[in-house]
């Protein structure tokens, strides 16, 4: 009798496995109903369940200024801080990789340890913003932000939280506005730009961002997408993909997944004038660090940072290389500066079952200890 060899055998178990898990994966993906990320009318009592797939904490709109919006979430636990964070996030993708879904949630959980969490959330790019510089998202929105904060709650600083390009707006607001922050916590932020441990730093030296943004204007978040998965082309285009079959029969992992797929390609365009002042002056002439960045006239110096710094970044961060963002510490003013690592990518930062027990907590005890 014939008798398959141990590896034959081996591979043909695999195949046999894969095509079950596809043809259970194809089932539920029949099962599952529009993804949504985000959603504002989401409510407590869908839970996580797969059939709402929205996941997004309750807020409400308290400040706008055409497509630019500031939310405030609603308190879902007796507050322990009188000083409100508010977060920044970056204009590339949504912030609502900070509040993906219930379980994976750094917004839900600062809001159950007590924090009053405000968020700027910087809409969708046309052509009315093609024009928009650096001046109007950071001595405009983000100034007036703050201020109806600061009058909202009768104080003179609040928490200001950034998040890769939102940390870098918001290390310059803090330089400029020192009065008004009381504690600064950028994650994931990039502050060093002279780095070669980053294939994006490298490839941004070489970018010509006057063609770029002369030709299209506001620049496709499509190409912007393109340019991150040739980061790492077989992991983000072809490894994932494979790994998700295998995934395909829990309906939860399947719809996490795609939850995750979601966000990934909700990419806005990004604003003409400010990502070609972002790569020229920042990628290109590193002025943040060198001292001769400027803002509405006047020179951006990160010793003015003089308030306590809580910086958080990610060990195994593409987008972000550590020692770009560790560079922080170095360069400001302040004598209470700590630092928090996590051996995660830039977006496990937030999604990761890594982080998800930690980071929030480990947030909330230390603008405990500085209130």
């Amino acid at each position: 009798m014939f008798t398959f060899p141990d590896k034959i055998k081996e591979s043909l178990e695999d195949f046999n496995k894969f095509a079950a898990n596809l043809k259970k994966g194809v089932e539920n993906l029949a099962s599952i109903d529009e993804i949504m990320v985000g959603h504002s009318d989401h409510h407590e009592s869908c839970g996580s369940c797969r059939k709402c797939l929205r996941g997004c904490t309750e807020k409400e709109l308290v400040y706008q200024d055409g497509k630019r919006k500031l939310y405030r979430y609603k308190q879902r636990a007796k507050k322990v801080c009188h000083v409100p964070i508010l977060i920044v996030y970056a204009l590339v993708n949504r912030y609502t990789m900070l509040d993906l879904q219930p379980n994976r949630s750094m917004i839900r959980n600062l809001l159950d340890l007590g924090q009053d969490v405000y968020l700027i959330d910087w809409g969708y790019t046309d052509r009315m913003d093609r024009f928009m510089t650096m001046e109007d998202y950071i001595d405009g929105f983000i100034n007036d932000c703050v201020d109806f904060i600061r009058a909202q709650h009768q104080l003179d600083a609040i928490n200001l939280l950034g998040v890769c390009q939102g940390g870098t707006f918001s290390a310059i607001y803090s330089a400029l506005y020192p009065e008004k922050v009381k504690t600064f916590i950028p994650i994931v932020t990039p502050i060093d730009f002279d780095t070669k441990d980053g294939l994006l730093n490298v490839w941004a030296t070489s970018f010509d961002a006057d063609l770029m943004v002369d030709s299209y204007g506001n620049v496709p978040g499509e190409l912007m997408n393109s340019a991150y998965m040739l980061l790492q082309p077989f992991t983000l285009s072809v490894h994932k993909y494979i790994n998700m079959v295998q995934i395909m029969e829990d309906a939860n992992k399947l719809a996490d997944f795609l939850r995750m797929e979601t966000w990934i390609f909700d990419s806005p365009d990004q604003p003409g004038e400010t990502l070609r002042r972002f790569i020229k002056d920042f990628y290109q002439g590193n002025k943040l660090v060198k001292g001769e960045f400027t803002l509405g006239g006047r020179t951006v110096d990160l010793k003015n940072i003089t308030m306590p710094v809580l910086n958080i970044y990610a060990e195994l961060d593409t987008l972000v290389p550590p020692v770009s963002a560790k560079a922080l510490e170095k360069h400001v003013g302040s004598k209470d500066v700590q630092e928090l690592t996590y051996p995660v990518g830039h977006i496990g930062m937030f999604v990761s079952g890594k982080t998800q027990k930690t980071l929030a907590p480990k947030i909330a005890e230390w603008i405990s200890e500085r209130m």
